[in-house]
Formats: structure tokens, C-alpha cells, sequence
């Protein structure tokens, strides 16, 4: 639903050269050129920085893209719509989470959505936090649930929610079962297993046992949450999680201990969308879904 201007940008802004885009799209080289030049002139201002080895996009250049971008997301978005009245096709909702979110919190939302809606696919990719702001921001993802250890600019964040790292998770025969609370000292008393190096959790952990000059223990770390629960049910020792990580059967296994300290109550979980687009009824729904699940959770 874009112009040939505008396709054309995009593919040069993707691959970096003319030819490569020439190629991509099955057209000459110059008249991918002609495109741009005209493109540039009815703006007004270069969209490329030129040099030997292709092309860079300038200020102006990234702020089109980012509209290309939006401008595609509601294409694909209204020509779904367009199928479901016609043809009664099947919408699809792109979702990515952060690992910790699916287990629970997002699978509860997908569930109460499909409930009311037969004509709704979702496809469900579970990345990094990062990963996922990134897929919604270029328009990959329909929305993203993460967690965040500060502002975004990139995205829209639709709800925030505090998410700190605030549980010492122990089988009921740990010696820390019989406690409500314990301290991040305490826990250098056990064997722990925690979420491996780049996630949220394990930032902030590392960082309050380093203000604490405290040398945790660790026994297992991993890039999955299931394998770090897995190790508190076990009994061995202590598995450090958030709450929403949790389902009903853990809650009921395992035991729960709060653990406080400053830094582990920085992160925050939110919903992200891509700015400036305009949102398909069903995807408002599925953030209401999303929002009606963690206010069930807490």
C-alpha cells in the first residue's frame, strides 16, 4: 500500500546499496535512482548520505523510515481487517515477550482473548527484552511485553507495572521455608540458581551484590526460567525469581520468601506498541486482556 517511492526507499534503506535493493526488487538500479532523486526533491532534503561502498540514511532519511515503517504495520493491519469482513479470515496478533512473561502472563491473556474471538491467530515469540522493544519498534511485532529498567523512547508503553526480582524460591523443607523474609547475605549461605548474564533480573542481582560486596554461590544459571525453578523444587537450594514468573502449581509446591533491597525494586513490566501507529480494535483488546490478567495475577 505504499508508493513506488516509498518502496523503493525502504529497500535501499534495508539493504544499504542500490544494486542490492535493485536486485531485491527485480528493477533497475537506475530507476530505483530516479525514485529517490524525486523523492529528495519533493522533500526537500537528502534522504541518503552517498559514499563508495552505498548508502547511510541521514536524520531525515531514519524519521521517513520510521514512518514507512507505521505505514506498513496499518497496511497489513487494514488489509486484515479488510479479509475478516469479506472473507472472514483469520486475524493474526504478533506477540514477542520476554521469557519470564511466558509462562504465565501472556499464555493467560492469549487464552481469555481466544475465549471470546475464533478468528484470532496468535504467533508468539519469546526473545529478550531488547529484542522485543526492537520487533515493535520496526513494526516485526504487534505489541511486546517486557521487562525495563528505565524510560523508553522508541516505543509507546500502553501500561507499566513494578515487576521487582522479589522472591527466594525454596522447596517447604529449605531452612529458609520458615522464614517471611530474608537478605541477600543470607542467601550467600546457599547454593542459588539464577537467570543467566543480559537478563533484567540478573542485572539488577549482580548489582545489589556488588553494593553489598556480598559473593553469591551460583550453582546454575540459565537462559530459561523453567530449569531455575526447577532447581528450588528440587530442594537443593535457592531459586531467585519475580512473582509473575509463577504459576498456580509452583505457588502451591514451593515457597515463596520476600526478599527486599533497593536495587532489585527497579524493573518494571510493560506493554509496548509502536508509536504513532494507529491500533486494530483486536489488538486494544488483547492489551485489555493482557492488563485484566496481571490485575488477576496480583
Amino acid at each position: 500500500m505504499l508508493t513506488p517511492a516509498l518502496l523503493y526507499f525502504d529497500a535501499v534503506a534495508q539493504e544499504g546499496t542500490l544494486t542490492d535493493a535493485a536486485g531485491r526488487l527485480h528493477v533497475s538500479a537506475s530507476a530505483i535512482s530516479r525514485q529517490i532523486n524525486k523523492l529528495e526533491t519533493s522533500l526537500g532534503m537528502p534522504l541518503f548520505n552517498r559514499h563508495a561502498r552505498g548508502v547511510e540514511l541521514t536524520e531525515a532519511g531514519r524519521l521517513l523510515l520510521a514512518y514507512v515503517r507505521r505505514a506498513e504495520a496499518e497496511g497489513a493491519a487494514v488489509r486484515e481487517e479488510l479479509l475478516v469482513s469479506m472473507q472472514r479470515k483469520t486475524r493474526t496478533l504478533r506477540v514477542a515477550c520476554a521469557e519470564g512473561f511466558a509462562r504465565v502472563w501472556v499464555p493467560s491473556a492469549v487464552a481469555a482473548l481466544s475465549r471470546q474471538h475464533d478468528d484470532v491467530e496468535f504467533h508468539l515469540d519469546v526473545v529478550s527484552s531488547s529484542e522485543a522493544t526492537r520487533r515493535v519498534a520496526e513494526g516485526e511485532a504487534d505489541v511486546a511485553v517486557v521487562f525495563s529498567l528505565g524510560p523508553q523512547s522508541k516505543v509507546t508503553v500502553e501500561h507499566s507495572t513494578p515487576t521487582p526480582v522479589a522472591f527466594a524460591l525454596v522447596s517447604p523443607d529449605h531452612p529458609l521455608a520458615a522464614q517471611q523474609s530474608t537478605t541477600l547475605k543470607d542467601l550467600c549461605r546457599y547454593k542459588l540458581a539464577v537467570t543467566a548474564p543480559g537478563s533484567s533480573q540478573r542485572e539488577l542481582f549482580d548489582l545489589a551484590m556488588q553494593i553489598e560486596g556480598l559473593t553469591p554461590s551460583i550453582t546454575l544459571q540459565s537462559d530459561h526460567i523453567n530449569p531455575v525453578i526447577q532447581f528450588a523444587r528440587s530442594g537443593v537450594g535457592v531459586s531467585l525469581v519475580g512473582g509473575l514468573s509463577l504459576d498456580r502449581r509452583d505457588r502451591e509446591e514451593l515457597v515463596m520468601v520476600h526478599l527486599d533491597h533497593p536495587v532489585l525494586r527497579q524493573r518494571q513490566g510493560q506493554i509496548q506498541t509502536m508509536t504513532g501507529r494507529a491500533q486494530p480494535a483486536i489488538l486494544t483488546a488483547f492489551i485489555d486482556a493482557l492488563i485484566d490478567g496481571l490485575e488477576a495475577l496480583a
